[in-house]
């Protein structure tokens, strides 16, 4: 009795063994074609290129500061190198020259030196134009004399004023400080689309504006200014902190006393902000509807993944890599 018991119990597991294994076996072959499936799925979307890795192409128009100029041009340069089909024009018509094209909707991207103003923001508004600001660096507006100037050793934020401000009685540098000669005093400005002569007027001024008479000259080319000052024993002008790096060879920067002494313009003292008033954050502005082209939005995209790199470069202090996370994500 045990031995035919004991041969059933054998029967009835090998007969469950089968079934189990027939069913193993269909599972596996079921198996076998789903895996073959999305292998091959996964093989075409390797070979197919989506939108982030296919190739670029098109046109990316920028315009704007001449202060923003370096960064954008060493960015749109080395971008070219990774993506050969896409142009990226860059032009210099200053902050506010770039903001009129901007809110016509003429150009992708406009560099500026200082924020957006209410009148700019209301005229993007009614044409319809949405976009994104995005920090890129930090610059100090270094005010230069040339070499050959051997009495300035600072200048406060007071004598800046008297010398520049709109209604200005000074015609010599003796006026300013009477330890100074009674030479005249030949002064050169960004002009009035520019965001640094905005920055300076406000900074320096308190907005009551940049005198225009004679003895001032105005460009919105800084390379000119640089032209200007260097040539001129008793010449005074002022524009970015990485124009005056470029050429310090022929210009003297001079330190500004801001009312805690007088302090020179350095990546340390700008970044820290301890060269006040005259530190001030640079911008890009991106359109909204621009970003949802593929190539803008690389580009901006590795503009700012990269532009701290590039800023000392070209004579700017980078910001914190804390900040460059923050602009990154208004991008997404």
């Amino acid at each position: 009795m045990l031995k035919k018991k004991g041969f059933k119990g054998i029967l009835m597991l090998s007969m469950v063994a089968v079934l189990v294994f027939a069913a193993a076996c269909g599972n596996n072959t079921n198996g076998g074609n789903a895996t073959n499936k999305n292998t091959g799925a996964a093989n075409n979307a390797t070979n197919t290129p989506t939108e982030e890795t296919a190739a670029l192409s098109g046109e990316i128009k920028i315009d704007g500061s001449s202060t923003v100029f370096p960064l954008t041009e060493a960015a749109a340069e080395e971008f070219n190198k990774e993506h050969k089909d896409v142009r990226v024009p860059v032009g210099v018509s200053g902050t506010g020259g770039g903001f009129k094209q901007f809110c016509a909707g003429e150009i992708a991207i406009a560099d500026a030196s200082r924020p957006i103003k209410d009148e700019e923001a209301a005229t993007c508004k009614t044409a319809g134009i949405e976009y994104t600001e995005l920090t890129v660096a930090f610059d100090g507006l270094s005010v230069v004399v040339s070499k050959e100037n051997d009495f300035i050793d600072h200048l406060t934020v007071e004598e800046l004023n008297k010398i520049f401000v709109t209604g200005s009685t000074v015609t010599t540098w003796k006026d300013v400080r009477d330890s100074f000669p009674a030479e005249p005093i030949v002064m050169f400005s960004p002009g009035a689309d520019s965001g640094t002569y905005d920055y300076f007027n406000e900074a320096i001024l308190d907005k009551a504006g940049i005198r225009n008479d004679k003895a001032i000259s105005f460009s919105e080319d800084d390379n000119a200014l640089v032209q200007g000052v260097s040539g001129s024993k008793y010449g005074i002008g002022y524009f970015g902190f990485a124009y005056f790096e470029e050429n310090q060879d022929k210009l003297k920067v001079v330190p500004v006393d801001g009312g805690k002494g007088a302090i020179t313009p350095s990546n340390e003292t700008i970044k820290d902000g301890t060269y006040a008033p005259l530190s001030r954050p640079l911008f890009i502005y991106a359109n909204n509807k621009e970003l949802e082209r593929p190539e803008v939005k690389e580009f901006v995209k590795y503009y700012i993944n990269n532009i701290g790199t590039y800023a000392g470069e070209v004579g700017y202090v980078a910001l914190p890599d804390e900040q460059y996370a923050t602009e990154a994500a208004k991008i997404q």
